[in-house]
């Protein structure tokens, strides 16, 4: 049996998989890739191929991922490709496996988007429900899935946007005009610090908490992405004049204080 299984090996998950693997892990780690399974098992991964999303999933493969302790569960809904419809299906199935399975501690990576704009610093107890905000519906309602049973006991981890190795927020906004909120503050966190912390709350063992994490500082939406384009040598966004910014802050002081974490970068400014 594994030590620790993670679903979704992918911009995260992948880094994660190995960073404890060289830390002495037994991991188990899945793609919806077939051809990513080489490579898995080339960085010491037990390799599963897992598409919740095929009517036909194979549950015995599914059943043997899911042999170990942990589960770090990283797959986010795929709110472009159909509005998130099939996710809370998915989430729906993987409960069904659990309840068959060894594993007894989950960490589940969700998002900062699951909070509104209240133009104002924010925190883990900000959550408010609503129909209007549907991406953060969906995670939120996925999040309440695994932290309501009595099964296991659930870590959420909600990560500001995501920068870092291959996503280059240069590229997010470059050359597009009229762009809104360029006075409203970013919250992004470094694909290092999103290792890092996931890291430090397995070896830790924080269990049962909500956690944001998002970087220390939070530059204007216009200066970081205009910085971020000039950094890759394309032409940078324009921003609208607006008389009102939507905007919320979020603050990771509870995950510092009990992890007694430092964050690597802690500028967004100083990313490129």
């Amino acid at each position: 049996m594994a030590d620790i299984s993670i679903m979704g090996c992918g911009w995260l998950g992948l880094p994660l998989a190995e960073r404890l693997v060289q830390a002495g892990y037994r991991v188990n780690g899945s793609t919806t890739s077939p051809e990513k399974l080489p490579m898995l098992q080339q960085q010491g991964i037990r390799p599963f191929c897992i598409n919740l999303q095929e009517e036909q999933y194979d549950k015995e493969v599914l059943m043997t991922f899911l042999q170990a302790k942990v589960l770090v569960l990283n797959i986010p809904p795929r709110l472009r490709a159909d509005g998130g419809e099939a996710y809370l299906g998915q989430m729906h199935l993987l409960l069904k496996a659990l309840r068959n399975a060894p594993v007894n501690r989950i960490l589940f990576v969700s998002s900062t988007a699951i909070y509104l704009d209240l133009n104002r610093i924010v925190t883990e107890e900000d959550i408010v429900f609503t129909k209007e905000q549907q991406p953060g519906n969906l995670l939120l309602q996925a999040e309440n899935l695994f932290c309501e049973r009595e099964d296991w006991i659930t870590t959420v981890v909600r990560f500001g946007g995501l920068v870092g190795g291959s996503r280059q927020p240069g590229r997010f906004m470059a050359g597009k005009k009229n762009v809104p909120n360029g006075d409203a503050p970013v919250n992004l966190i470094h694909l290092d610090d999103c290792v890092a912390i996931l890291e430090r709350l397995l070896t830790q063992q924080q269990w049962g908490q909500v956690y944001n994490a998002c970087a220390d500082e939070h530059p204007l939406r216009k200066t970081f992405y205009t910085k971020a384009a000039e950094a890759l040598g394309l032409e940078p966004p324009e921003f609208a004049d607006m008389e009102k910014t939507a905007f919320k802050l979020i603050k990771s002081q509870k995950l510092k204080d009990d992890l007694a974490y430092a964050f690597i970068h802690p500028d967004p400014m100083a990313f490129f």
